[in-house]
């Protein structure tokens, strides 16, 4: 029962995270129904863009949010793989990356069968890129707590050296 529980713990956020991810798949998120919200907030914002240029920043709008969808997802795999262990390793990181490319191309064929999404190659890609630039990431902020945590160390030792009584010869005087 433990080991459920612990298993549960640690892989919720990324179950809960792939279902928002589901959801974002459904006609209620295709572009037609997403520039309804975004192209007039462009429009406020940049009153002189051409309706060719908001389409276009509308677009990458939509491109940045695979990227950004895939990217948490990818920590979150990362979060259940490790478990309670620190650090990282290049398996588990490329565990994290095979899953969201997994999960990428699997959301990109669910997407075939909903009106008015289509399954796009392209999309899996940049969704992938997401997922390999979080393991990147998240492997630069391990390796520098790991130079911080070794500049303390070294300090903390200096520190502690200079504290030390300087030895006595022995007449008691100091050397």
């Amino acid at each position: 029962m433990t080991s459920r529980k612990e298993w549960l713990r640690r892989w919720w956020p990324a179950v809960v995270w792939a279902i928002v991810i589901s959801l974002f798949s459904t006609g209620a998120f295709t572009s037609e129904h997403t520039s309804r919200i975004i192209i007039p907030i462009l429009r406020w914002m940049f009153p002189n863009a051409t309706m060719q240029t908001l389409l276009l920043v509308h677009h990458y709008i939509r491109k940045s949010a695979h990227f950004t969808e895939y990217f948490i997802l990818s920590l979150l795999f990362l979060r259940g793989i490790r478990g309670e262990n620190r650090g990282t390793r290049l398996a588990w990181a490329l565990l994290a990356i095979a899953l969201v490319a997994c999960y990428a191309a699997l959301d990109e064929f669910h997407q075939s069968f909903v009106p008015g999404r289509v399954a796009a190659v392209g999309d899996v890609m940049i969704d992938t890129s997401g997922g390999i630039a979080a393991q990147a990431i998240a492997a630069l902020v391990v390796m520098w707590g790991h130079i911080r945590q070794e500049r303390r160390e070294k300090e903390a030792q200096a520190r502690s050296e200079k504290e030390k009584p300087v030895p006595k010869n022995r007449d008691g005087l100091f050397s």
